[in-house]
């Protein structure tokens, strides 16, 4: 994902001497290529995220679209302050990019797990929120944000899913993409995760349940009319994200509906639910030990949906 965001942004600098990327001491051999080609449009501020947040202002309200890069936390968490008071409130044209969302720096620990910060920045005015499941929807949302007026994050992470591209589809900020169609429950995520969302999907298309897949990759603004689709039309929805279940992509999903009176026959959020992730490994690992990992995904759709039969079983009996 961070190569395929270098990759579109270089493109997008070659024809709009107005893109700037600042970094927070980081990203070498990554962005070498950018920084050679656009010595004028790229600053390394070092160290210190809180400056890179307020250069990235300043530099903004000067008319320029601005792009900081960093690791997971730090642009985000870090200077957190800034981002409220400077970025947002200012509303000024500045696209965080977190590199590395939810568990991507595993055996970093927790100063390195992104795991609260779409919860967090969803809440700031003026925020907009993205998370791309794929390759597609980093190149596709870069273009986006790099044409969109305002803040934005960012985030992308070290796994992605294998790409599920439509004939003629186009990627929109606001928008989810339905990437299969069923009808038995719906899965609805963001990020690197879906990769583990359509195994499972996969999976329990074997048993015999078919589920409709969705991926949120803009997480605010949320696509409602999708969401109520979902309600309407499927058995219920289990949302998926690789950050924690309280304020992330499920207590979005959960609000927004609450909210509208549209009622899920069956909802449950798959996320992380031990408070810190104070275990370390990869990836892969740690999606396996907090239970997002598809086996996980499968066992939570099936009891869902039983629980849901055993329901309706009772109350017709009644």
């Amino acid at each position: 994902m961070r190569d395929a965001f270098v990759e579109t942004l270089t493109a997008l600098a070659e024809h709009n001497a107005g893109i700037m990327l600042l970094t927070g001491d980081l990203g070498f051999g990554v962005l070498n290529r950018f920084a050679e080609r656009f010595p004028r449009q790229y600053l390394n501020v070092g160290v210190a995220e809180q400056n890179l947040a307020g250069l990235a202002t300043g530099l903004a309200l000067e008319g320029r679209i601005i792009f900081t890069y960093s690791i997971a936390n730090f642009p985000t968490l870090r200077c957190l302050e800034q981002v409220r008071n400077d970025v947002c409130y200012h509303d000024a044209n500045v696209k965080i990019v977190s590199i590395g969302g939810g568990f991507s720096y595993g055996p970093l620990g927790i100063s390195h797990h992104a795991t609260e910060d779409l919860a967090i920045l969803r809440a700031l005015p003026n925020m907009t929120v993205v998370a791309p499941c794929d390759l597609w929807e980093v190149k596709e949302a870069t273009r986006a944000l790099a044409g969109t007026t305002g803040p934005a994050l960012l985030r992308i992470d070290k796994s992605a899913a294998a790409s599920i591209v439509h004939p003629g589809e186009k990627f929109q900020l606001g928008r989810a993409r339905q990437l299969r169609d069923g009808a038995d429950i719906a899965l609805v995520a963001a990020g690197g995760i879906m990769e583990e969302v359509l195994s499972a999907a996969d999976m329990l298309a074997q048993r015999g349940i078919q589920c409709r897949v969705l991926s949120m990759a803009t997480i605010k603004p949320l696509d409602v009319e999708s969401l109520v689709r979902a309600v309407d039309e499927t058995g219920g929805i289990v949302t998926v994200e690789e950050h924690t279940v309280d304020g992330g992509l499920g207590g979005a999903v959960a609000e927004i509906l609450l909210e509208m009176g549209c009622i899920p026959k069956c909802f449950h959020r798959i996320g992380l639910r031990a408070g810190f992730s104070s275990i370390v490994g990869t990836q892969k690992y740690l999606r396996k030990v907090y239970g997002m990992d598809p086996p996980a995904i499968v066992a939570v759709v099936e009891q869902k949906l039983l629980s849901r039969e055993l329901w309706l079983s009772e109350y017709i009996a009644r």
